[in-house]
């Protein structure tokens, strides 16, 4: 298989999920899975696996990040491993970008894995949930595992925001969203400098704190997936057009939502013409280090 070619790609989704192992299993508590289909009005047997996912992606000319989610302590659910998930990356590397999921409750054994799973594995960036794997981010105990991510030199992205998982099922399924203020993101960059760190999502309630968190510390990027971009507060598509062109990112989160109708409204929005081509593939091959700057 070729490598993946940049200039051949109409863009790259930094934000997709491998929900479902190569061999059916969900990585969702029942109660929480089906809370967040019905949230985001989507059919949970259509999910996708890795390997199905290459292919939607290849046949429309984009490459994805794709991650699991390990939050196994929070849910009593194991993630999609992320071995299967790098290894089948690896088959495509033309269209798949793999980031891994490491559950910050496991501490310093969670740093020694991001090395063997970048240096052994290919894995090219961290996903972490905050609100799903029940912990602050700007907790001591994860920082370890952040120190070793900024040695390896690879990008930590963060869930922000309210959360579709989970949402509408009795008590939010026990998912707390206090984890995920974007605020809790500064501390995570003013401690480690040297860490590219991407806030998932416009974050609702919190937009006005992650454009001054992004604005602030240079290696934090702001994904824009999650919602529609028909539903983007107006200081979001002001910031994007002017202060911060250079550190928004077009995220989907499939197969939550899809690349098609997330890139159909983007159409729509107002957003200068010189600044769409960096939010939908210049700026995330800079971050991923596909080009040189």
């Amino acid at each position: 298989m070729t490598p993946l070619d940049v200039d051949d790609l109409v863009a790259i989704d930094m934000h997709t999920h491998a929900q479902v192992s190569l061999e059916g299993r969900n990585s969702l508590p029942d109660e929480i899975e089906e809370a967040s289909a019905a949230y985001f009005k989507v059919e949970r047997k259509r999910y996708p696996n890795a390997a199905d996912m290459a292919g939607y992606y290849r046949e429309r000319k984009m490459a994805c990040v794709i991650f699991p989610v390990d939050a196994e302590a929070a849910t009593g659910a194991p993630a999609v491993p992320n071995e299967e998930v790098a290894e089948v990356a690896a088959a495509n590397p033309d269209v798949l970008i793999p980031f891994a999921s490491i559950d910050p409750a496991k501490g310093r054994f969670g740093a020694r894995e991001a090395r063997r799973l970048v240096e052994r594995f290919g894995v090219r960036g961290f996903k972490f949930h905050p609100s799903v794997q029940g912990f602050f981010p700007n907790d001591r105990s994860a920082y370890p595992m952040y120190e070793a991510i900024e040695e390896l030199g690879v990008p930590a992205l963060f869930h922000t925001g309210q959360t579709g998982i989970g949402a509408g099922a009795p008590g939010g399924a026990g998912i707390r969203l206090k984890y995920s203020n974007p605020l809790l993101i500064d501390d995570v960059a003013a401690d480690f400098p040297g860490l590219p760190i991407i806030m998932a999502h416009p974050s609702f309630p919190w937009q006005d704190e992650a454009l001054a968190v992004a604005n602030h510390k240079p290696l934090v990027y702001i994904d824009l997936s999650g919602w529609s971009p028909k539903y983007f507060p107006p200081q979001l598509v002001q910031y994007a057009n002017t202060l911060l062109k250079d550190k928004m990112l077009f995220g989907s989160d499939f197969p939550m939502i899809t690349p098609d109708r997330w890139l159909a409204d983007f159409e729509k929005l107002d957003i200068k013409p010189e600044v769409r081509p960096k939010i939908l593939k210049g700026n995330a091959a800079r971050l991923l280090g596909l080009v040189k700057d």
